[in-house]
């Protein structure tokens, strides 16, 4: 058993580029939104998704809906007009 199996991690290459450093992450491990936190712990990097802050940044995050809408019961009465 690999070090990567052990600590179950997929192994992603690292490249520099001028005094950066980057990794494409593989989309199984994609986060949501368009911004992360990077922070230290120990000898270990972790990036977490930044939390949504406003209701845009939340339906941001949300994926495409691949369900189907109900059908409609074209029995059902029409709605009543509701003076507010």
């Amino acid at each position: 058993m690999s070090l990567i199996e052990r600590r179950k991690g997929q192994a992603v290459e690292l490249v520099q580029d001028g005094a950066d450093q980057w990794i494409r992450i593989p989309s199984d491990l994609a986060l949501p939104g368009h911004s992360a936190l990077l922070h230290r712990e120990g000898e270990r990097l972790v990036i977490e998704p930044v939390p949504a802050t406003g209701l845009l940044d939340w339906l941001s995050t949300l994926t495409d809906w691949e369900g189907d809408f109900p059908e409609l019961d074209e029995q059902a009465p029409p709605p009543r007009d509701v003076d507010l």
